[in-house]
């Protein structure tokens, strides 16, 4: 089969290697539509511990397709399955996994981060994945793009829930890249009365206000604009949307008394320290959150909000290209250019 391989930084080669093999126990998955998402192009650039000429990685962890073979003793799925794949799992069994949240267990992996992931004619899935649902059947009537948003919509959607988006609450998400984008729609999903979105690009802004018209845009100095639209109130929630410390850093200054603040993204490696004046969480009683990727139950429930219509994320969708251009891709997006890109296999 084809796939696209990180040998190490700057290193990716789309290379012919063997269809996985499956045990009794697993499932090979044919992929259909897999897109690049940030941590691709992190990968991509600055390399990955335990990836190297010697040990290379398929990555791609934003996937869907159709189920080719099953195991033995795998009863719950059968070949021809159209399904999308969340790609974290756990070890199944200790508190945090028996808890429901199997992304965050110590023991735990991803596919396209720790194992072979989806850019690549078939994938296979292990069996712990299997065994705790990782595997999402999807009507005929969804696409294989749309079902493959659920992986970034639910890491948006984990951090909905965390801080709590309520009806007439003023939101303001930093960061109008496809993230973003996603944070917006579910805070007017949520019922909030005024959802503000800064970026430093116009043209990002644009296609925010494009795909959500009912956002309000904010550029130049964002916390002088924020108080005239607010009557010097500010917002109730500040969700950083861009791996910046200085966005963290300005949040405090955005948000008004008993407001929230969710910090959504890691910063990269040595600059995660910021200045936090504590004053500010003090005085103004503010709530300071983060979220790590999604549990099964938010990823399911974001394929039901995509199935139903009720999140319309297929025009997030601004590129499509086959496997061989996957470099050429990584780099329009490391560069900012339009929204989310799809390798279509």
């Amino acid at each position: 089969m084809k796939a696209a391989r990180l040998y190490g930084q700057g290193d990716i080669r789309v290379e012919d290697i063997k269809i996985p093999e499956i045990n009794e126990d697993e499932v090979l998955l044919k992929v259909k539509a897999a897109f690049i998402c940030g941590t691709d192009v992190r990968f991509f650039k600055n390399g990955k511990p335990g990836i190297d000429a010697d040990n290379p990685r398929v990555l791609g962890h934003e996937f869907a397709g159709i189920i080719d073979k099953v195991g033995s003793r795998v009863t719950r799925y059968t070949p021809g399955m159209r399904v999308a794949v969340a790609p974290n799992y756990g070890c199944g069994v200790c508190d945090i996994c028996i808890g429901g949240n199997t992304q965050i267990c110590v023991k735990a992996l991803a596919l396209g981060v720790g194992i072979d992931g989806g850019f690549a004619e078939y994938v296979k899935i292990p069996a712990n994945a299997v065994r705790q649902g990782n595997i999402t059947p999807i009507s005929d009537n969804t696409g294989f793009e749309e079902a493959a948003l659920a992986e970034p919509l639910s890491c948006v959607y984990n951090a909905y829930e965390r801080i709590g988006i309520n009806p007439g609450d003023k939101v303001l998400v930093i960061g109008a890249g496809p993230i973003g984008i996603m944070h917006a729609m579910i805070a007017v999903m949520a019922g909030a009365s005024h959802v503000f979105i800064n970026d430093l690009s116009r043209e990002r802004l644009e296609l925010a206000k494009n795909l959500v018209p009912s956002v309000i845009t904010v550029a130049g100095k964002v916390k002088e604009e924020l108080e005239k639209l607010t009557e010097g109130k500010l917002v109730d929630v500040v969700i950083t949307a861009a791996s910046v410390s200085a966005i963290q850093e300005m949040a405090f200054s955005l948000v008004g008394l008993n407001g929230r603040i969710m910090f959504f993204g890691g910063l990269p490696k040595g600059k995660s320290l910021v200045y936090l004046d504590t004053n500010e969480i003090h005085y103004k009683q503010l709530t300071i959150s983060g979220t790590t990727m999604q549990n099964l139950r938010q990823y399911r429930d974001c394929l039901r909000l995509i199935e139903e219509g009720v999140l319309k994320v297929k025009d997030l969708v601004t590129s499509s290209s086959p496997l061989n251009e996957i470099s050429g891709v990584i780099a329009n997006v490391a560069a900012g250019k339009g929204l989310k890109s799809v390798i279509t296999i």
